[in-house]
């Protein structure tokens, strides 16, 4: 087959920093912290190569949007298995104000000039947690849409799709061209080989800004102030369930 598959891989806060917030309270601190891909994104995009190796797909276009140090995570995604990366240069300040429309539009441009068939996408960044751009971007595709994927099987002109929801597992089926959001289950990313890491360096990236896609990135929303959340009040131990039951009666959680 001849399909294309786009794939986005944002570049974020380690998931194992503590992070810290800004004493301005204008966002968390960035300088000088271990920076990786979104989990969910290597999971997006260990299932396009799989799909790949299946013969379902015949390219993998990856894509990220924001400073230059964002190549470094598109070369991990080409020693992945990507065949292509494009890198969409946001620098610093304007990148901290991305936010998940303007990054569908990028993906729109994107998804229409290079042909895409299937878009897969991490259900969310771990930065912000906004669970937002793929459904953005299907409405602004018109394209049908599977989100909180679980399992991918391929039939034909379909996909037919497991989804985590809050009753369990919901089976769904999709047209191509579709966009897909993935879960933590749904697969495991494999570790890219040191000769893989080795070729990724020599590739060639392709570089354009969002001016050059004709898309504003202007943000809709301002954040007002970033807040640590509360800290924690001790525990009170008990000696038995009545016990319990009068500490919480007390507290007014019972009448």
């Amino acid at each position: 087959m001849s399909r294309r598959i786009l794939v986005g891989c944002k570049r974020v806060i380690d998931y194992a920093v503590k992070i810290r917030v800004k004493p301005d309270k204008t966002g968390v601190v960035t300088e000088g912290v271990k920076h990786s891909m979104n989990p969910f994104d290597e999971i997006a995009l260990e299932e396009a190569i799989r799909l790949k190796e299946k013969k379902i797909a015949s390219e993998i276009v990856v894509v990220s949007c924001g400073p230059s140090q964002c190549q470094e995570t598109l070369r991990t995604a080409l020693a992945m298995g990507a065949d292509r990366g494009i890198h969409v240069e946001v620098p610093n300040p304007e990148y901290e104000g991305l936010q998940p429309l303007a990054v569908a539009r990028i993906l729109q441009r994107l998804s229409e000039r290079e042909k895409i068939d299937i878009v897969i996408l991490g259900k969310q960044a771990i930065d912000d947690d906004c669970n937002q751009t793929g459904q953005i971007l299907s409405g602004m595709l018109d394209w049908p849409i599977g989100t909180f994927v679980s399992k991918v099987e391929v039939e034909g002109e379909r996909i037919n799709l497991t989804r985590e929801i809050d009753g369990g597992l919901e089976e769904i089926s999709v047209g191509i061209p579709c966009v897909i959001t993935a879960d933590l289950r749904l697969n495991e990313p494999r570790y890219a080989t040191l000769p893989n890491i080795m070729k990724a360096k020599k590739k060639k990236l392709d570089v354009c800004k969002p001016g050059d896609l004709g898309v504003d990135i202007t943000p809709r929303l301002i954040v007002v102030s970033v807040e640590e959340p509360p800290v924690r009040e001790a525990g009170v131990k008990v000696e038995d369930a009545q016990s319990l039951f009068d500490v919480l009666k007390k507290e007014g959680h019972f009448n």
